[in-house]
């Protein structure tokens, strides 16, 4: 014992000798001696206990504070994201906690903070348990601390440095301002020179940290030492007059230890000895204030992470580091086969490629059928139906980009890596595969069918009705489109495509005003009428109103490839990938609305119920090809086969990663060139074939239709409430459930009447006879 007090007393003479030349930087609102200030949001200013830093609590608090406001930087305060009535009620909890030794209940400390999760709050554990892990030791020498009556501090000092420059991040205990690495490297050098009295009982094991060697050393605590004997230590120490200061011993550089590099309160020795494992648990001692001629010079321009002999090269290389690995994509730890595939072969996106690439997959073929839609539900129905889907899918595929990176160090790349982590492996594949699919590989075998047609079409248009040449039949114009598909499909990544992608996006924008311009300058077809159509009986006018909801909601495709699109971005912690993603997709749907709202309401306005079951496009050719210039028709024709091109390799592109990634995972090399040109090329002739010999699958089209609907408008809604687990019963929590409930009723609505159309119907099995 006399050996413990006479180390502590030697301790409190080194740090009053040091007070001076250290307490002149002390700031005008100060703090007492061993505690700190911070602020709540209203500007309220608490005087804490330094020891609550070692409560994760409190470090989570730190860690949102600078989030929030920043690093208090010159005279800014430390500012909490909580009211006072909440870091009140916090501190209560943690007082009420620390002095029974009781095991926190996180709810108690959810409290108006509601971005501060205590779900990872440790458990109170037994004295004997300090050997498992240092957060366990932490806790405990929380509770030794507070036992201990805080003593009154005699003069007033600076204020505790929080943050530590080095890392970004907050320390849970460091260094005070008036403690130097010299002062500390010499009471540690002083205190390994006394000799070490025998043990007096058993021992037990404690996990210590030694900042110098990066790693944990066991240390003998002695079980009999009690708290009242460690008051009554206290009392005496603080009962002995101060020392004058010792000079210091000038250790070498590589046993300096800076407080702005190390989370560690301390430099703990090499080989710790029981008499250290106590001096840190010793409360600070108070210091006079330091007189104004003991200032240091200091320059305003240096940084306080540079005041230390190795606070600048060390801060530096850690700065330099940080950024590189920010660099490298946000720390996100990324499988290496990544870099092999055409999704994510490339990630140099940014928001005009991501304009680029929605608007060329969000404008298409459907967008044609959208009059037809409004012929089955009338002016108020039809506009007000297509008012909230624009509205709702929006809103689905802003959940998506934000689900992109909702897991840190994790980018979900693909639709179909998000449902499989979100719903599991089983149920994420056995829901999300086919859909996904279905909305890729279908996708492209109905552009072969729509741009074959509108070769055709094209060709009859430019060779007139003189014309002596033998046309190219439907299947041959099928291939012809197949063929271009072929050559364009040869370019790497979904990047490379990012020049076709803006060609899409012009024809697309082009042939849709085109289109809804010429049928509105031509003014009104005579027998017009805008009363929806009436049925034979009742179900056949629910299974119109059905037929024009699923066209509607099938107008609106491109979610199956958000989030491939947004891997294509780079993205670091300071510039995440979803701020330009969401700028391009901003962008690029407002130009889309601009397209989709004029082409259905003009179109109503022009033909009415006479609209064609083919869409708009028909009926231009039908009611104008004599009243319209060829030129104006062939041209609008070329920019629909222009678009389908284009629109073909982004759609493509989901299926040709899924090929790839089936052979990297099995060679664990990258696809060589030739292979890739083979099965790309055997793609877009597979699609040509189902294209000719199962032309009778554009009868079941709304009910494979209806099986893919709960991509755009269900699975993101329930996606959302897994991952991000929003505050029951909030705004969010409500918002999605009921989108995510009505997504997949509407669902399976839509599959029932594809059902029913097909027993009513009938299925006309032709093969190899498409029409046209």
């Amino acid at each position: 014992m006399s050996q413990l007090r006479r180390t502590r007393s030697l301790l409190q003479s080194k740090g009053t000798g040091n007070s001076s030349s250290a307490g002149s930087s002390s700031s005008t609102a100060v703090a007492p001696k061993g505690h700190f200030a911070v602020y709540t949001r209203e500007g309220q200013r608490f005087v804490l206990p330094i020891g609550y830093l070692k409560s994760n609590i409190f470090v989570e608090l730190l860690r949102r504070s600078e989030e929030e406001f920043g690093l208090p930087v010159g005279n800014r305060p430390i500012t909490l994201p909580c009211d006072a009535a909440s870091l009140e009620h916090v501190v209560a909890s943690l007082k009420r906690i620390l002095s029974e030794n009781l095991t926190p209940n996180p709810s108690i400390l959810q409290l108006d903070c509601k971005e501060v999760d205590v779900s990872w709050w440790p458990h109170a554990r037994p004295r004997e348990a300090w050997a498992r892990g240092r957060s366990a030791a932490m806790d405990d020498e929380v509770n030794e601390l507070h036992s201990t009556p805080p003593t009154p501090p005699r003069s007033p000092v600076a204020a505790v440095q929080l943050h530590s420059p080095s890392l970004n991040s907050w320390s849970p205990l460091p260094l005070p301002q008036q403690e130097t690495e010299e002062t500390v490297v010499s009471i540690l050098t002083e205190l390994h020179s006394i000799p070490p009295t025998p043990p007096r009982s058993p021992v037990a094991a404690v996990q210590l940290h030694s900042p110098s060697l990066n790693s944990w050393s066991p240390l003998p605590l002695p079980q009999q030492e009690t708290e009242e004997t460690e008051v009554s230590i206290l009392t005496e120490l603080h009962s002995i007059p101060p020392t004058p200061p010792r000079p210091t011993a000038s250790p070498p550089s590589s046993k300096l230890h800076s407080p702005s590099l190390s989370r560690s309160p301390l430099l703990a020795p090499s080989t710790p000895r029981a008499e250290t494992a106590e001096l840190h648990s010793v409360p600070p001692t108070p210091r006079p204030p330091a007189s104004a001629t003991s200032r240091t010079p200091r320059t305003p321009r240096t940084p306080r992470f540079m005041r230390t002999p190795l606070g600048s090269p060390m801060r530096k290389a850690i700065v330099s580091m940080r950024g590189y690995l920010e660099d490298l994509g946000h720390l996100t730890k990324l499988d290496p086969r990544e870099a092999w595939l055409p999704i994510t072969e490339s990630r140099n996106g940014n928001a005009y490629y991501s304009a680029f690439h929605t608007l060329s997959s969000g404008i298409g073929f459907q967008a044609l059928v959208l009059p037809l839609a409004f012929a089955f539900l009338g002016w108020t129905w039809g506009i007000l139906c297509l008012s909230i889907a624009f509205i709702w899918q929006l809103y689905t595929l802003w959940l998506l980009i934000q689900l992109h990176e909702s897991v840190p160090g994790t980018r979900y790349s693909r639709y179909i890596q998000l449902a499989t982590a979100t719903f599991g492996p089983k149920l994420g594949n056995w829901i999300a595969l086919f859909p996904i699919l279905y909305l890729s590989a279908g996708t492209c075998m109905a552009l072969i069918i729509v741009g074959g047609g509108s070769m055709k079409l094209f060709f009859s248009i430019v060779c007139g009705p003189t014309c002596e040449s033998n046309p190219l039949t439907a299947i041959e114009w099928y291939l012809v489109f197949a063929c271009l598909a072929a050559v364009l499909s040869q370019l790497p990544n979904l990047n490379s495509i990012a020049g076709i992608s803006l060609v899409g996006s012009i024809t697309a924008v082009s042939y849709c005003t085109l289109i809804w311009t010429i049928s509105v300058s031509k003014g009104k077809q005579q027998g017009v009428s805008y009363d929806p159509v009436e049925g034979k009986s009742g179900v056949d006018r629910l299974l119109g109103v059905v037929n024009a909801l699923g066209i509607i909601a099938f107008a609106f495709r491109g979610h199956n490839l958000v989030l491939e699109i947004q891997a294509t971005m780079p993205s670091s912690l300071k510039h995440p990938s979803h701020v330009p993603m969401w700028r391009g997709v901003k962008a690029a749907y407002l130009i889309i609305a601009l397209c989709l709202f004029p082409i259905a309401i003009g179109g109503f306005w022009a033909y009415g119920t006479l609209i064609p079951q083919n869409g708009i496009l028909t009926a231009l050719y039908a009611f104008h090809s004599k009243d319209t210039s060829r030129v104006l028709l062939g041209l609008t024709t070329l920019l629909v086969i222009i678009n389908s091109l284009s629109c073909f390799q982004i759609y493509a592109m989901p299926v040709f990663d899924a090929i790839e990634s089936a052979y990297t995972s099995k060679k664990n090399k990258p696809c060589p060139r030739l292979l890739r040109a083979v099965y790309r090329s055997l793609f877009a002739g597979g699609g040509f074939f189902v294209a000719v010999a199962l032309p009778f699958l554009a009868d079941v089209a709304g009910l494979l239709g209806g099986l893919s609907l709960p991509v755009t408008f269900a699975f993101p809604c329930f996606m959302w409430l897994l991952v991000k687990k929003p505050e029951r019963y909030s705004a969010m929590w409500y918002i999605n459930w009921a989108l995510g409930s009505v997504g997949m009723a509407l669902s399976a609505v839509l599959v029932m009447g594809g059902i029913w159309n097909v027993v009513k119907t009938g299925i006309d099995l032709r093969f190899f006879k498409p029409q046209g």
